[in-house]
Parts: C-alpha cells; structure tokens; sequence
C-alpha cells in the first residue's frame, strides 16, 4: 500500500480530479440530459440554438454552456496532470511559481463557487501540492548543504 501511495504523484492526483469531473460531466446526475441533446448533432454544432435564438438564450442555453466547460474542465485537466506527472517524477519537485500560481488560481475558484468540487478536492489538493513542495524543497537543500 505504500509503495502505491509513493508512487502517486500531484499530477496523477490531477489526472483522478479530471477523469471523476468528466464522469460527472457525462453521468445522469451531472449533465447526462444535455449530453443527450449535443449526441443528436453528433457533438459537432453544440449551440445550434444560439444562431437560431439569439435574444431568446435562456436557461436551456446556460445548462448546455455549462455542460460543455465542465466536460471541457474534466477533459483538459488530464493531459495538464500527465505533464506535472512527469515533471515531478523527472525533477522530484515542481517550481514554487507553479505551485504557489495553481493554489492562488483554486483560491479564487473556491471563492467564487464555495459550493463546488474546487472546493472539496482541488483546495486541499492544492494546499497539500504546495506544502509537500516546500518540504521536498527543503528536504533537497538540507540534503545537498551536507
């Protein structure tokens, strides 16, 4: 079990946040109804609405925009954790730039939608990402001052 542990890095932790947001996205409790209607224009034209209806963009119009940024989130979120995967595993630790960015980003989210997966699994993750960084980080210079 702790060999797993060890081997699990902040971008695999992102990679897991990314595919249960694009689950969610997809699932019958998430957006699994608006999903049902972008299948019908073979996820190709998503708003066709848009064009057609124009001063008339109402609720259905904000579910689908919604449904595709959370779905694009989950998607995009993914790669972003394979590339921190392999720049932890490669250099031990990430740049504090980054660390510190990302948790000022989550921040900002968790403000604006308390209520919300950003809140629950991206903050600690971030917060978790940084302290373990500037552990590592110090960890590193003690290390290497010896």
């Amino acid at each position: 079990m702790m060999k797993i542990l060890k081997n699990v890095t902040n971008g695999i932790i992102l990679v897991i946040i990314g595919l249960m947001h694009t689950q969610f996205a997809l699932s019958s409790d998430g957006f699994g109804r608006q999903f049902s209607e972008f299948s019908k224009s073979n996820f190709f034209y998503l708003f066709h609405d848009l064009q057609e209806n124009r001063l008339m963009a109402g609720k259905e119009l904000f579910e689908s925009f919604a449904a595709f940024w959370f779905f694009y989130f989950g998607v995009l979120i993914i790669p972003f954790g394979l590339l921190l995967h392999v720049i932890e595993r490669k250099y031990k630790i990430l740049p504090h730039s980054f660390t510190i960015s990302y948790l000022l980003v989550v921040m900002m989210g968790s403000y604006m939608i308390p209520e919300s997966g950003i809140t629950f699994f991206m903050l600690p993750h971030a917060i978790y990402m940084l302290v373990s960084n500037l552990y590592k980080a110090r960890r590193k210079s003690i290390i290497s001052d010896k």
